[in-house]
C-alpha cells in the first residue's frame, strides 16, 4: 500500500485489491445513508466522518476492515458486535466475512444522536 498520507477517501479505496476496494466503498455508502449531513474527510490517515466532531472511522487491514465508532458506540452494540474482535473504541470485521452492513448503520445513526445532542448543549 501507497505510505502516503491519502487526498480523499477515494484516493484511500484505490490503494487496494478490487475485492477491499468493494467492502470499503460498502461502508462509505452504509455511512453516508445513515449520516447524510456528515462530512468526508481522512483523519489519522484513514477515512473519517465528521459531524460536529469526529463521528465514525474506517479502514483496510491485511485480514479485515476496522470500524472506529468510539467506546460509547462499542458499548452500547457490544451483543452485536460479540461476534467481531474488538477494543475499547473499535471493532474489527474479518474480509472473509459478508460486511454486518445493518449494525455498521445503527451505529452511525446512534452516533448522530449523540453527537447532535453535544451540538445542542453547546
Amino acid at each position: 500500500m501507497n505510505k502516503k498520507i491519502p487526498k480523499n477517501i477515494d484516493d484511500y479505496v484505490d490503494r487496494f485489491p478490487k475485492e477491499v476496494q468493494q467492502l470499503l466503498k460498502k461502508m462509505r455508502l452504509t455511512i453516508k445513508k445513515a449520516a447524510p449531513k456528515a462530512k468526508e474527510a481522512i483523519s489519522y490517515g484513514i477515512p473519517t466522518f465528521t459531524l460536529a466532531g469526529n463521528l465514525v472511522h474506517f479502514a483496510a487491514y491485511k485480514s479485515h476492515i476496522g470500524f472506529y465508532p468510539g467506546a460509547s458506540a462499542i458499548a452500547a452494540f457490544r451483543n452485536e458486535l460479540s461476534a467481531y474482535k474488538g477494543a475499547k473504541g473499535s471493532v474489527q470485521f474479518p474480509l472473509d466475512e459478508p460486511l454486518p452492513l445493518a449494525v455498521v448503520s445503527r451505529i452511525v445513526k446512534f452516533r448522530v444522536k449523540q453527537s447532535s445532542s453535544k451540538q445542542k448543549k453547546k
